[in-house]
């Protein structure tokens, strides 16, 4: 019993308990000086995107030129808008871009349906002759828009019946109008002969400038488009 007596319990107790305080300080401590272990990473899961299709560049809308009214040629589609109730140059020009890529696309085909309604009837018999003429070497003929850059009226007409000559004020007797748009375009454009060698062209993309005439029989009912193809060159 003398000896517990003689144990200093205050001392022991007071070294107890700044054993655990320092270990719980070391522990805080520890954590923010990187005394300690660290601890395993946590992995935040993250939403993974869908996969993003990039969409196709959008083919850039042609520009329309319109020669002013107060031209010789706005004088003249003027008066073709006073004999055809409804004609208006910008939506004669859309519907000219229509009919060129129509057109293109039948000649290359053979598609003689879609160029019969689409064509005055000469500019049809040279179509089809050159149609034949294709066929008959053998040649295939491999095109697509790539776009329509811009279209242009660069003339406008009306001829008189019977005389050939034209007018640009208003008559009531006029009969035949006239529109020539200049179309400029992208094209891949490629003849091939019966070996599939090419003749004429490239695969590359290539700028073309066309001239296109129309044609329009006033006051006449025709079955395909009132505006007709009589012609076409290169600019």
């Amino acid at each position: 019993m003398k000896f517990l007596d003689a144990i200093p319990y205050d001392i022991v107790v007071f070294a107890l308990v700044s054993v655990l305080l320092g270990y719980r300080l070391w522990r805080v401590l520890g954590r923010r000086v990187g005394v300690s272990e660290a601890p395993a990473p946590r992995v935040v899961p993250v939403a993974r995107p869908e996969a993003i299709v990039a969409a196709p560049a959008a083919e850039p809308v042609a520009t329309h030129e319109i020669p002013a009214p107060g031209t010789r040629v706005g004088q003249v589609l003027a008066t073709i808008a006073t004999l055809e109730p409804g004609f208006v140059p910008e939506r004669f020009l859309r519907g000219v871009e229509t009919v060129f890529r129509s057109v293109v696309l039948a000649f290359a085909t053979g598609d003689r349906d879609k160029l019969r309604a689409t064509l005055t009837p000469g500019a049809f018999e040279a179509f089809v002759s050159a149609l034949e003429a294709r066929q008959a070497a053998g040649e295939v003929l491999q095109v697509e828009i790539v776009a329509v850059q811009s279209l242009a009226i660069q003339d406008a007409a009306i001829e008189m019946p019977g005389t050939g000559t034209q007018d640009t004020g208003p008559r009531t007797d006029v009969k035949r109008g006239m529109i020539e748009v200049l179309i400029v375009s992208r094209q891949i454009s490629l003849l091939r002969d019966r070996d599939a060698q090419p003749l004429v062209g490239t695969e590359a993309v290539t700028e073309f400038s066309d001239l296109w005439r129309f044609e329009r029989v006033f006051g006449m009912q025709t079955g395909g488009a009132s505006w007709r193809l009589a012609a076409t060159r290169a600019a």
